[in-house]
C-alpha cells in the first residue's frame, strides 16, 4: 500500500520541477513589474527628440537649414555651424512642439545665422524680452532668438535644431529650468518622474542653466561690477 511518504518519495522530481516553475514564475513576475514601472516612468512626453532616447551628434557636423512648419513658403534659416550647449528647457518662453513638456534649444554665434527664405514672415514675439524670439507669423514656430541688450550671452543666437532635416546636430547635454513647468500647469507630484526620466537617458536636471553657463553669467556680472 502506498503511503504519503512513499508517494512523496516517488515524486521528488515532479515536486522539484513544480517548485522550480513557481520560482521562475515569481522571477518573471518581478521582471515584468520592473519593466512596467520603467515603461510608466518613460511615458511622459518630454520632447520628440528625447522620448526614445538620445541620438548622438557628430563632432564634424558643419551646419544646415532650419525651416518653420508651414507647408508652403516656409521661413528658412541657415546655420553655418553646429550648436553648443544644446539642452531641454522648461521655461515658458521657448517654443515647444505640440504636446511636448520641454523645448530643446542650443546656441550658435549670430554671425553663423542667416535668414535665407521668406524673412518677411518673421516677427518678434516679445520686444521687451532679453531674448528677441523671431517667429513665423503663420505657423508660430520660433526660428531663432537674438540678444541685443548688454548680456553675458550677447552674440549668441538661440535655435531649435529639430527644425532641420539634417543629421549631426549636437545632442541635448542637460535639462534646464525643470521646475518651471509647474508654473505652466504641470502636476508638481510628477516632478520626480520627470527628473527620473531625464536621468534614465543620461541628462542632468537643473532648476537654472547648467553650472558652466551659470558660472559664465556670474563671471560676466562680476566683470561688469569690476569685482
Amino acid at each position: 500500500m502506498s503511503t504519503p511518504r512513499s508517494i512523496v518519495s516517488k515524486n521528488k522530481t515532479p515536486i522539484a520541477i513544480a517548485a522550480a516553475l513557481v520560482s521562475a514564475a515569481a522571477v518573471v513576475t518581478q521582471v515584468y513589474r520592473k519593466a512596467s514601472a520603467k515603461a510608466a516612468a518613460m511615458s511622459l512626453p518630454l520632447h520628440p527628440s528625447l522620448n526614445n532616447g538620445i541620438t548622438k551628434g557628430s563632432a564634424n557636423f558643419s551646419g544646415g537649414k532650419l525651416r518653420c512648419k508651414c507647408s508652403s513658403s516656409p521661413v528658412e534659416v541657415t546655420l553655418a555651424g553646429n550648436v553648443a550647449h544644446n539642452h531641454a528647457c522648461g521655461c515658458s518662453k521657448c517654443w515647444k512642439p505640440e504636446g511636448a513638456i520641454f523645448s530643446v534649444i542650443g546656441v550658435i554665434p549670430k554671425d553663423q545665422v542667416s535668414v535665407t527664405a521668406n524673412a518677411d514672415k518673421l516677427y518678434i514675439v516679445d520686444e521687451s524680452a532679453v531674448i528677441l524670439r523671431h517667429a513665423c507669423s503663420s505657423c508660430g514656430v520660433h526660428l531663432y532668438g537674438r540678444i541685443e541688450k548688454d548680456h553675458a550671452f550677447k552674440g549668441l543666437d538661440f535655435v531649435h535644431t529639430e527644425l532641420s532635416s539634417e543629421k549631426g546636430w549636437q545632442e541635448p547635454q542637460f535639462a534646464a529650468f525643470v521646475s518651471s513647468i509647474i508654473e505652466q500647469g504641470f502636476d508638481a507630484s510628477k516632478m520626480d518622474a520627470v527628473r527620473a526620466q531625464f536621468k534614465s537617458i543620461g541628462l542632468e536636471t537643473y532648476d537654472a542653466l547648467s553650472p558652466p553657463l551659470m558660472d559664465a553669467i556670474a563671471s560676466w556680472t562680476a566683470q561688469k561690477a569690476k569685482i
